[in-house]
C-alpha cells in the first residue's frame, strides 16, 4: 500500500524518495531480494515522474505567438469599381449604298484610313447603263420642249389677230410647260443615276481603324439596311466606356450631386480611373460624359457613358473593363485589417489585447469593407490592439505572446 501512495505522490517527494533508495541500493543497505522490491516502484516512479516533468515542460512551453495590430483613425475614401465596355469615340459602319459585286478593295484590314479614303469599288455597269439612259430620255425631252416652244410662239401671234382662238392659245402653252416639265424630270432622273454612280467609290466617313473585311472581293452585297455592313471604322483618339449601375446607387448619386448631406460631389469632374483585364490601372484619366435617359426596365440599372484619351491607341473597341471612382468618404473612421474581425451571421466580433497579455472577444458594429481594411463603426477606439487571428479559434483565458504587426491604413482604399 506503501508503494501505490508512493506512485500518487508529489513530483517533489517523488524525487527524494528516489535519491534516498539509490542510495540505499548502491551502498548495500538492502538485501538482494529486497533491491527487486526497491527497483520496481523505483522504475515505475521514474516513468511517472518523467512524464509528469514533460507535461509540466509541455505545458510552459505553449504560449502561442499571436499577431497584433493597433485600430487606427482615418478619412477613408471608398472607391467603387463597375464593370463596362469599350467604344471608339465614334464607330461608323460601311454599307453599301447601291446593290453590286465587289470589285476591289483598297486598304489594309486593321490600319488606319483617313477620312475620305477609298475603300471599296462596287461593280458599276448597271448604273453607268442607267446613266446612259437618263441622258436619251433627256435630250428626247428637251427636243420636245423645242418643239412645243416653237409652236407656242407660232400660235402667239396668231391668237392676238384673233386667227386663232383662245383656247388654242391655252393649249399650247399648256404642252410647252408640259414638255418643259419633262425635261426638268429628265434631268433629275440622270442627277440622281450618277449619284449612284458616286456610291460604288465607298469612302471612309472618318479618319480612323479599319476593322476586317466581312466582305471580300467578288461577293455580292445589298445595298442600305438590307445587306450587311461590309466594315466598321472607329475613331479611337477618345475611348468611351458604357457601364451599367444599380437604380439604388444611381439614386445614391444623385443626392450626393445634389449635396442632400452636406457632401456636394460634381460627377462630371471627378477623376476616373480605368483598369485593364490584366489588372493594370490605365495610365489616362477620364472623365463622366452622360447618363442615359431611362432606368432599364429589364435589369434596373442605369447606363452611363465615361470618356478616356487614347493618345497611345492602347484601348480598343469591344474591351471589358473595370470603370473606378471615389464614391464615398468616411471622416475619422476607425479602422482594423479584415482579419481581425470574426463574422457570424451578421454578428461581428473582433480579440483586443488586455494588460495582461491575454485576448479578450468584443463585440463591435461593422461598417464597409474598404480594400484590405474594415471600418468599424462602434465598439473600438483607435490605439487599442486587436488580434490578427483570421477565423481561428483563440482561449481567452490563454495568455499569448503578441507579435505588433505594423499596419498601413493610409494606402487607398478601393470598394
Amino acid at each position: 500500500m506503501a508503494e501505490l501512495q508512493f506512485l500518487y505522490a508529489t513530483p517533489e517527494k517523488i524525487q527524494q524518495e528516489l535519491s534516498i533508495r539509490w542510495h540505499n541500493i548502491f551502498f548495500h543497505k538492502t538485501t538482494n531480494m529486497n533491491r527487486s522490491f526497491a527497483l520496481a516502484p523505483l522504475l515505475a516512479a521514474a516513468v511517472v515522474f518523467g512524464i509528469s516533468c514533460k507535461q509540466e515542460e509541455k505545458k510552459a512551453a505553449i504560449i502561442p505567438k499571436v499577431n497584433v495590430a493597433e485600430a487606427g483613425q482615418r478619412t477613408i475614401p471608398v472607391y467603387t469599381e463597375f464593370v463596362g465596355q469599350t467604344f471608339g469615340v465614334s464607330d461608323v459602319s460601311i454599307r453599301s449604298r447601291v446593290s453590286g459585286y465587289i470589285m476591289s478593295m483598297h486598304f489594309k484590314e486593321g490600319q488606319q484610313v483617313q477620312k475620305g479614303q477609298l475603300l471599296y469599288v462596287i461593280d458599276d455597269r448597271t448604273i453607268q447603263a442607267n446613266i446612259d439612259a437618263a441622258e436619251a430620255r433627256l435630250a428626247e425631252a428637251k427636243t420636245y420642249q423645242v418643239q412645243a416652244k416653237n409652236d407656242l410662239d407660232r400660235v402667239e401671234p396668231l391668237a392676238r389677230m384673233n386667227a386663232l382662238s383662245q383656247r388654242d392659245l391655252d393649249a399650247a402653252r399648256a404642252t410647252y410647260d408640259a414638255k418643259r416639265n419633262q425635261v426638268a424630270a429628265a434631268e433629275a432622273a440622270l442627277r440622281n443615276s450618277k449619284i449612284e454612280l458616286g456610291f460604288t467609290r465607298i469612302t471612309s466617313p472618318i479618319s480612323g481603324i479599319i476593322g476586317i473585311s466581312k466582305l471580300l472581293v467578288g461577293d455580292f452585297v445589298n445595298q442600305g439596311n438590307m445587306g450587311e455592313a461590309l466594315n466598321t471604322v472607329s475613331a479611337l483618339g477618345e475611348v468611351r466606356v458604357r457601364f451599367p449601375v444599380s437604380e439604388a446607387e444611381y439614386l445614391r448619386f444623385a443626392r450626393r450631386a445634389r449635396g442632400d448631406n452636406g457632401d456636394k460631389v460634381n460627377w462630371a469632374t471627378l477623376p476616373i480611373e480605368l483598369v485593364l483585364s490584366d489588372n493594370s490601372i490605365f495610365n489616362e484619366t477620364g472623365r463622366m460624359d452622360l447618363a442615359n435617359r431611362q432606368i432599364d426596365p429589364e435589369t434596373g440599372s442605369l447606363l452611363l457613358q465615361a470618356v478616356f484619351p487614347n493618345k497611345m491607341s492602347l484601348l480598343r473597341p469591344g474591351q471589358y473593363v473595370k470603370v473606378r471612382f471615389k464614391t464615398d468618404e468616411f471622416k475619422d473612421a476607425i479602422v482594423v485589417p479584415q482579419a481581425a474581425v470574426n463574422q457570424l451571421q451578421g454578428v461581428y466580433q473582433v480579440f483586443v489585447l488586455g494588460d495582461s497579455s491575454k485576448l479578450a472577444p468584443r463585440m463591435v458594429q461593422a461598417g464597409a469593407r474598404v480594400g484590405s481594411n474594415w471600418i468599424i463603426t462602434s465598439g473600438l477606439k483607435p490605439g487599442e490592439k486587436v488580434a490578427l487571428v483570421g477565423s481561428a479559434a483563440i482561449n481567452p483565458k490563454m495568455p499569448v505572446k503578441p507579435v505588433m504587426m505594423t499596419w498601413n491604413y493610409d494606402s487607398t482604399s478601393r470598394n
